[in-house]
């Protein structure tokens, strides 16, 4: 299309391209060039926002298209009010060698890139807006900078490319309280702490707008000034009048910019297909070149990328600007690298910049600067409230965090709210603080929990906090984010665009210490923080923290979100350095969304079966006490371990008697089995007595009371970062550690029902951890049996003992399948022979034989081993990194409990992430297919689901595909994943 003026009925569409690339960089998963490491995040976000405006978003379809940049020079604005935006930080380092690459994707879709010293890139969108306008052309802004907000009425609207919202009139009405025409005025007032616009202190957006409806506009406002009633408000407006006009000149745009490139200029070109190939193979978008090429015919391997779309340097010899900081000076050009090897940008101190340095530098960062809660803000005003909030959607980042009642989200009550903008600039809403009962005995009474005056409206507060907790394009940072997803779900608040710093710690370090908040502070911060103790007291006089004072809660609850965000800038770096980052993105950062669904969907038990089992594991332990007494002589307390071991080593003088650091005899279970091998008859009685005593009490007693009081079902709580491996835990109750092998750990599941016209679905992994056995160890006989479909036991029993498939008895079946699962925990002889109830010596032989017949298991585990040693850790078949520096040890016995761990890690590791990865992509299926199917429960391999039983046929194979598709296709299977899946109406019959 040639340059044309602009007419009626044509659509002129603005990028504000600076404002876009600070939210693409924050709202969307990091993302370098695997060639070398270089960050493209916002430059794959920008490439894909512009291949949309032009090719796949037809209701956009424009005719004239520019994207407007800010320049690195001192704007007009300076003159106005010398410290205008002397507040905004530098942009973030993986950051700034970006900026030059969009400029350069934004030529190679042919679209001008336009910018001009002196103004900003919000006054050259007005002037363009208003030219476009007046010559009857419908006019899009693609941004959601507060700024242009006054741009809109008439022909010029708004488009939030993340949201992929349209914004006009009634939303900046809904958003702000006036109308776009007001908004000058309102800024004005309200002020804006990032661009260090003054306003007028004490007075909000909130405020400025009903002040605005009152008196009509700001020279009104300030001429009746004294008929306000309020009288801080009235003694601010009139002694700050003048800040208020200087504020209003500072944010109105100009809209008469002298025009570098005039309007008809901006008529849309098709871009040089060849050219546009070229960038993106460049940047290795593999996706977006591909879709590009197939839309415009081009041969992908024809094309080859040119130095300068390697460069990270400007086409003018300029050093990456800092959009918008002018304080950063130019720096000389350098020759651009040929693109085999670019050349790694240099930081402000010369170094070069590669991802490891850099994460070295953001720890340095993160760790300057000593935490400081003078500084830290109690909020108790929903207009100030309103300014933080602002704030972070300037910075396009913040620390969240919430402060509840309780430990249990599916019951604990929203007490404050925590934020984080920057180090040491952190604030605490209170919300539901009550007074402590000794409080309100010493005003001589009142009732107990009466709420606190002075905090704001809960409901105020949470209409502020859904818009932005549910706004894609601001990053919420938390650490455990999955009880805060569960807790405001609760309150109608869905919680998108998340980082947890817990689950980042998680993917860097499982297994090399504690990963609470403190743990990390005070390993990577080396600070100290306060401990919920220290606020809430300990023991008896524990008080809840809705009871905490709130000069002692807000310290407490901002320092936390300080520290979260301190931590988030390292982590976030350290991700990428170590490339851990894929591992965070894929397979932990998706996981608390999904898990707190599962939580809040809860079980339903059937409390009349688990009476009756109770009833009958009562009885039988009775029954057990009386053989214990006999096997023991005499009667006594079988649940004190000190009566027991007395018995045992004292009377008895049985062998392997070793004391406790409390001087009493151990009877640990471990103690126990081993004397029960040996054929003590009490040992192994009082083991029968032990798991019936534990399922009786933690669950045939116990679930009832974990009903919840309005949803009748039981919600247990997982646990993502508790083990090393990266397989879930559960507590309260705990469902994973329900026995499947006993006729009491059956009935127990069969307590766990549907709800009526429903069916629970259980969907297992079979044998999952062999499978990876025999394709990470390479064994041909193993992955020959399970690609025919063979049963693996009875080939390992023939391929052992000798015996034909078809001539294979129970027993010997058995002692396959007891080897098979052993051998991928790294069982002893002792452990054998516990299982089989044979000598330690045959087990022994049995376990030399296995290896015989399959070496090459004997040199995975070798090689596992040594590589544990050599680096400390062990990985997954997805890059999880296992830790086991303690492998290390001289002593005999602990290193080989960490050998045996090593070993067995990068197996169950692997099945651990398989099952994530199907319940990540399982709602999503599921929803596709318009099924109504709910995930339960996971226990170990297993999936529960309760399903519509107009629906449990078109749900399995659903369940199953997405199952058995759950390994990634650059790490495809050499053995075929296999799930069993049924309905039923109960748990047991299920599975």
């Amino acid at each position: 299309m040639p340059n044309r003026p602009v007419a009626k009925g044509d659509h002129l569409v603005l990028v504000d391209g600076s404002s876009y690339i600070f939210r693409a960089f924050h709202a969307l998963p990091p993302l370098t060039r695997p060639s070398d490491g270089l960050p493209v995040g916002a430059v794959s976000g920008f490439c894909n926002m512009l291949w949309k405006l032009l090719r796949d978003a037809g209701w956009v379809d424009p005719t004239h298209l520019a994207v407007i940049f800010d320049k690195s020079e001192v704007t007009f604005r300076k003159e106005i009010h010398e410290t205008y935006k002397a507040n905004r930080s530098e942009p973030p380092d993986d950051l700034i060698p970006q900026f030059p690459l969009i400029r350069r994707a934004t030529e190679a879709f042919s679209i001008p890139a336009i910018e001009k010293g002196g103004y900003e890139a919000d006054d050259l969108i007005a002037t363009y807006a208003r030219l476009g306008a007046e010559a009857g052309a419908e006019v899009t802004i693609v941004g959601s900078d507060k700024d242009l907000f006054q741009l809109v009425g008439g022909l010029v609207t708004m488009l939030d490319p993340v949201k992929d919202k349209r914004i006009g009139p009634d939303e900046v009405f809904e958003k702000f309280g006036v109308r776009p025409e007001k908004m000058i005025d309102l800024q004005a007032l309200a002020g804006d702490s990032v661009d260090n616009v003054p306003g007028v202190p004490g007075i909000g957006a909130k405020t400025a707008a009903q002040l605005l409806d009152q008196y009509g506009d700001l020279e009104t406002l300030l001429e009746r000034a004294h008929e306000i009633s309020q009288p801080k408000r009235r003694e601010n407006l009139i002694a700050n009048a003048d800040l208020a006009r200087v504020s209003k000149r500072l944010v109105t745009l100009e809209t008469d910019v002298p025009l570098d490139v005039p309007l008809e200029d901006l008529a849309v070109h098709e871009p040089n297909p060849s050219r546009l190939v070229a960038f993106l193979k460049a940047m290795e978008f593999n996706t977006l070149t591909r879709r590009v090429a197939e839309a415009t015919g081009v041969d992908v391997a024809s094309v080859t990328p040119n130095a300068e779309m390697m460069s990270t340097r400007r086409n003018d010899g300029e050093a990456p600007p800092s959009e918008g900081d002018e304080r950063r000076p130019a720096q000389p050009a350098h020759s651009a690298p040929p693109p085999s090897a670019p050349t790694p940008r240099k930081g402000n101190g010369g170094e070069l910049l590669t991802p490891q340095n850099l994460a070295e530098r953001r720890r340095q960062e993160a760790a300057t600067g000593a935490v400081d809660r003078s500084k830290y803000e109690c909020v108790t005003e929903v207009g100030r409230l309103g300014e933080w909030l602002q704030d972070a959607y300037e910075d396009g980042v913040i620390a969240l965090g919430l402060e509840i009642s309780g430990p249990d989200a599916m019951r604990a009550e929203l007490v404050g709210i925590s934020l984080a903008l920057g180090p040491n600039r952190a604030a605490y809403v209170p919300l539901g603080h009550i007074q402590a009962a000794t409080d309100l005995l010493s005003e001589g009474g009142g009732d107990v929990g009466g709420v606190i005056a002075g905090q704001i409206p809960a409901n105020e507060a949470l209409t502020l906090l859904k818009e932005l907790a549910e706004d894609d394009s601001i990053l919420k940072v938390g650490h455990d984010v999955k009880q805060g997803i569960t807790v405001l779900s609760r309150l109608g608040i869905t919680l998108r665009a998340y980082d947890d710093v817990q689950l980042m710690a998680y993917a860097l370090e499982s297994g090399l210490g504690g990963l609470s908040l403190d743990d990390l502070g005070r390993r990577h911060l080396g600070h100290a923080s306060m401990t919920a103790d220290d606020v809430t007291g300990s023991g008896r006089a524990r008080l809840s923290f809705a009871q905490v004072s709130f000069d002692k809660a807000a310290p407490y609850a901002a320092e936390r979100a300080d520290v979260a965000l301190r931590l988030w800038k390292l982590f976030k770096a350290r991700l990428v350095a170590e490339r851990m980052n894929t591992v965070y993105e894929t397979l932990e950062r998706p996981m608390p969304a999904v898990l707190s669904a599962m939580e809040s969907e809860g079980v339903s038990i059937d409390r009349a079966m688990l009476s009756r089992l109770s009833g009958e594991l009562a009885q039988r332990m009775g029954a057990l006490e009386a053989s214990v007494y006999e096997a023991a002589g005499e009667p006594f307390n079988i649940g004190s371990p000190k009566q027991l071991g007395d018995i045992l080593f004292g009377k008895m003088q049985l062998p392997g008697a070793k004391k406790t650091k409390t001087g009493a005899w151990g009877t640990a279970a471990g103690v126990l089995e081993e004397l029960a091998v040996s054929g003590v008859d009490l040992a192994r009685l009082i083991l029968d007595w032990r798991q019936l005593s534990k399922l009786k009490s933690t669950y045939a007693d116990a679930l009832p009371t974990y009903l919840h009081p309005e949803t009748r079902r039981v919600h247990t709580t997982y646990q993502l970062a508790a083990t090393t491996t990266g397989r879930l835990s559960s507590t309260e109750p705990n469902l994973q550690n329900i026995p499947v092998r006993t006729e009491e750990g059956r009935k127990i599941r069969r307590a766990f029902v549907a709800a009526p016209g429903k069916r629970l679905v259980s969907a297992d992994y079979s044998q999952i951890e062999l499978r990876l056995l025999a394709d990470m160890a390479d064994i041909p006989q193993l992955r020959q049996a399970f690609a025919d479909g063979l049963d693996i036991h009875a080939m390992t029993a023939s391929e052992m003992f000798r015996v034909p498939i078809a001539e294979m008895d129970p027993h010997t079946r058995r002692r396959a399948k007891a080897i098979n699962f052993g051998i991928v925990y790294g069982i002893s002889a002792f452990g054998l022979a516990n299982q089989l109830g044979i000598g330690r010596e045959e087990a022994g032989q049995y376990i030399k034989t296995y290896f015989e017949r399959f070496p090459g298991i004997r040199d995975y585990m070798e090689a596992t081993k040594a590589a544990c040693r050599d680096q400390g850790f062990v990985t997954t078949i997805f890059g999880r990194k296992c830790h086991y520096p303690q492998i290390r040890t001289k002593n005999p016995a602990e290193r080989a409990n960490f050998e045996r761990a090593a070993i067995n890690a990068p197996i169950q590791g692997s099945a651990a992430d398989i099952i994530r990865r199907a319940m990540i992509r399982m709602p999503g299926a599921l929803e596709h297919a318009k099924l109504g199917a709910k995930m339960l429960l996971q226990v170990h391999d297993e999936l529960i689901f309760e399903v519509d039983e107009a629906e449990i046929e078109a749900t399995l194979p659903i369940v199953k595909r997405v199952m058995e598709d759950a390994p990634l296709p650059a790490r495809a299977l050499k053995v075929p994943l296999q799930v069993d899946a049924r309905a039923a109406e109960n748990w047991e019959e299920a599975h």
